[in-house]
């Protein structure tokens, strides 16, 4: 009777260890799966803020060229002419405004949009080639640009980027220095009659959400004046 009682309470014994270890065990699960989603939280966070980092500011990869657009010197053109390798060219428009291409030779290209510019090659090339194909692709827009002066971090010039405002100009320039006249800036434009245009933008209220419609688009060849 004495065994069986010693082996009973061994029994009750051993039973409440698996259940004790049985409720032990989730809670380790519980916890593990909590510090892995804490982990999980931290990495993304870290990601975006990485990604945050390395937002920069718009580059000529940014420019925009639709069909109306017409090709100047300095800008970089592709020419693909189809099983034509040796006459498909990428090169700049020289400051005359023309390309030299083989077996067409020297092309006007300032002034023309990528179309009529294809057009010309192609009547060109059809003295020596049969029904050639062209392609034109603007690939690099340099003739179109706007220049930011004065009390500016980078005073210079830049590529006009599509839809690039005064404001973005600006903040390409680096932006105002401490002493700059914020509520003077100003906007140079060659008027349609060729008269200069003088256009008023107060960057002070422009930044706080005033007066937005001063932030305009700017043209090719404006002058931004930070006074």
């Amino acid at each position: 009777m004495y065994r069986t009682a010693i082996k009973g309470f061994l029994v009750l014994a051993l039973c409440a260890f698996c259940v004790g270890v049985g409720k032990g065990t989730p809670q380790m699960g519980q916890r593990t799966g909590f510090a892995k989603e804490q982990q999980s939280v931290s990495t993304v966070s870290s990601e975006e803020k990485a990604i945050g980092s390395k937002v920069s500011p718009p580059t000529l990869e940014n420019v925009l060229v639709d069909e109306d657009f017409k090709i100047g010197p300095d800008d970089v053109i592709a020419v693909n002419v189809w099983r034509e390798p040796e006459v498909s060219q990428t090169l700049p428009v020289r400051p005359d405004g023309k390309i030299s291409l083989p077996l067409a030779g020297e092309v006007v290209a300032s002034g023309l949009t990528a179309k009529q510019l294809e057009s010309t090659i192609t009547q060109q090339l059809s003295i020596y080639l049969s029904r050639p194909e062209v392609t034109v692709i603007v690939r690099e827009v340099k003739s179109q640009r706007v220049v930011v002066a004065g009390q500016v971090a980078k005073p210079g010039s830049y590529p006009l980027l599509t839809g690039m405002s005064v404001l973005d100009a600006i903040a390409q320039a680096g932006g105002p220095l401490e002493y700059a006249k914020v509520k003077s800036m100003y906007v140079l434009r060659t008027g349609p009659d060729g008269k200069p245009v003088r256009l008023k933008f107060n960057y002070k209220q422009v930044i706080h959400g005033q007066s937005l419609t001063q932030n305009i688009r700017l043209q090719p060849h404006d002058t931004v004046v930070v006074p």
